[in-house]
């Protein structure tokens, strides 16, 4: 009887096997965000529970550094204000935390990065809707068949993959080589 982590890991190997068929998706996100930040705007992270950890992981690795010891870059994961998520929460509503803080702070020319392993999160979908009203681009880092939010998002990279773990285990991987790509893309690598 196989262990409940080597089970865990032949199911992550075999999504890693198919990972390389969104190289495309990738490498055209990595391309589109280091404009972004080459011309002046800025990144904003969005997402829930694992996805919002993953924000603001990618947010910090642009702010700090990836690889290269280089000038911060603009990061921004919006899940990180509790002041802001609480008050807009409580005086609006949970599914506006995101949208308020892209309408508020964000600028035509920026980018929102939206995770979301459903692809259905309703705070998330406002906030792209927003960011899209706006002329912000948007790059969904999405999973299973990219709900809602695959269609809506300027670019998506969909994990195919039904489980949330799995999903999240790609994700940071993709967001991982994102940053990379902008380093390299900004000329920093």
């Amino acid at each position: 009887m196989s262990s409940l982590f080597l089970s865990n890991l032949a199911e992550h190997l075999q999504l890693m096997q198919i990972l390389g068929t969104l190289d495309p998706q990738v490498l055209s996100a990595g391309r589109r965000l280091s404009g972004v930040l080459a011309s002046g705007g800025k990144l904003m992270f969005c997402g829930n529970g694992g996805s919002a950890a993953d924000c603001q992981h990618l947010a910090s690795e642009l702010t700090g550094r990836f690889i290269k010891d280089r000038r911060p870059l603009a990061g921004l994961a919006l899940t990180t204000d509790s002041s802001a998520l609480t008050c807009i929460g409580n005086d609006y509503s949970f599914d506006d935390v995101f949208m308020r803080q892209v309408q508020g702070l964000g600028r035509a020319g920026d980018g929102l990065v939206a995770i979301s392993t459903s692809g259905n999160s309703a705070n998330v979908l406002r906030a792209v809707e927003a960011a899209k009203s706006m002329g912000i681009y948007t790059l969904g880092l999405l999973g299973r068949d990219g709900g809602k939010l695959g269609a809506l998002c300027d670019d998506s990279i969909i994990v195919p993959h039904a489980v949330t773990a799995r999903i999240q285990e790609a994700h940071l991987l993709i967001g991982h080589t994102l940053c990379g790509l902008i380093e390299s893309e900004m000329g920093f690598a």
